[in-house]
């Protein structure tokens, strides 16, 4: 099985193969946010998408974790640790890189499982 979600002519917020869940990178919606409003805008973002694509974020297996400074890790991860299912942590990866061209803070991108 091969569903994508949310796709335009460049990619697909969320593709559905082989009992995986593949999330684009999120960013915010609004940009101009602080980075913990930015990840708890990108995380809102993903429960849709992950509800969408029938699982949900206990059912997360990696998270990547995009910063345009590595010095709002900490901030980051006060709303990740408030948002992930403490019971079902997934493995992660977090790293500073430019994100996008847009003035993003933070993007992050996930594999899940049905």
């Amino acid at each position: 099985m091969l569903h994508r979600i949310r796709s335009n002519h460049r990619l697909s917020q969320a593709v559905v193969a082989n009992g995986f869940v593949f999330l684009s990178g999120q960013g915010s919606e609004d940009p101009s946010l602080d980075v913990a409003a930015q990840t708890r805008d990108v995380l809102h973002r993903i429960d849709e998408l992950l509800r969408e694509a029938g699982s949900g974020k206990e059912r997360i297996v990696f998270a990547d974790i995009s910063l345009s400074d590595i010095a709002h890790a900490k901030d980051v991860n006060t709303v990740w640790d408030a948002w992930v299912d403490r019971s079902a942590p997934p493995a992660r990866a977090c790293a500073e890189k430019r994100v996008s061209a847009k003035p993003y803070l933070v993007e992050i991108s996930v594999i899940a499982v049905i």
